[in-house]
């Protein structure tokens, strides 16, 4: 087991690297200037997609930021002003393109966050950044991947959700102290 468990590891791991280093940084810097300047942001994507994302809102929160997964029960209405954030592999998944049009006819901008170059999402959104990992039903120029289905794209937003975090946290001057202060305490 240790050989093959090493292998793969080190073909993720490397995988990873290269995705990283295929980034264009300036895709990066366009949607941390939005997430700075926007009060409220909401957040989709589905299936491990989502789970990523939705990390990214709970740290979002711990920055000061009024944050909304969009599947819960709590999540109030967008408008004007607002930021919707969507992660999609394929850039074009029926219910989230259903809601992110709603979205965007309330007023809110759109961020898409994808490895593809096709897609309905792609028409509408503001605002793009490639993490060029390759994803379930993705169509592009990303990295490929020897693991199954989606993990590439999957793993890639995990570690791209908490680098911006620790950009956003530098840029607005936000002490680590004060993210703490923000973790729910009643646990």
């Amino acid at each position: 087991m240790g050989d093959r468990f090493k292998e793969l590891s080190q073909m993720a791991l490397q995988e990873l690297e290269a995705v990283f280093a295929k980034m264009d940084d300036s895709n990066v810097r366009e949607l941390l200037e939005k997430i700075k300047k926007t009060d409220r942001i909401f957040l989709l994507a589905a299936g491990r997609e989502g789970l990523a994302t939705r990390s990214f809102a709970m740290r979002l929160m711990h920055l000061g930021k009024k944050s909304y997964w969009i599947w819960d029960d709590t999540t109030p209405s967008i408008g004007k002003g607002d930021l919707m954030i969507c992660a999609c592999g394929s850039a074009n998944v029926g219910h989230e393109n259903y809601i992110a049009k709603m979205a965007k006819d309330n007023g809110a901008d759109l961020a898409l966050i994808t490895p593809s170059n096709e897609g309905y999402l792609l028409t509408i959104a503001d605002l793009v950044t490639k993490v060029p990992a390759a994803a379930y039903k993705a169509v592009g120029d990303f990295v490929p991947s020897g693991q199954l289905m989606g993990n590439l794209f999957e793993q890639a937003l995990f570690i791209f959700y908490d680098v911006l975090v620790m950009m956003l946290r530098e840029e607005m001057g936000i002490a680590p102290e004060e993210m703490v202060a923000r973790h729910r305490n009643v646990e």
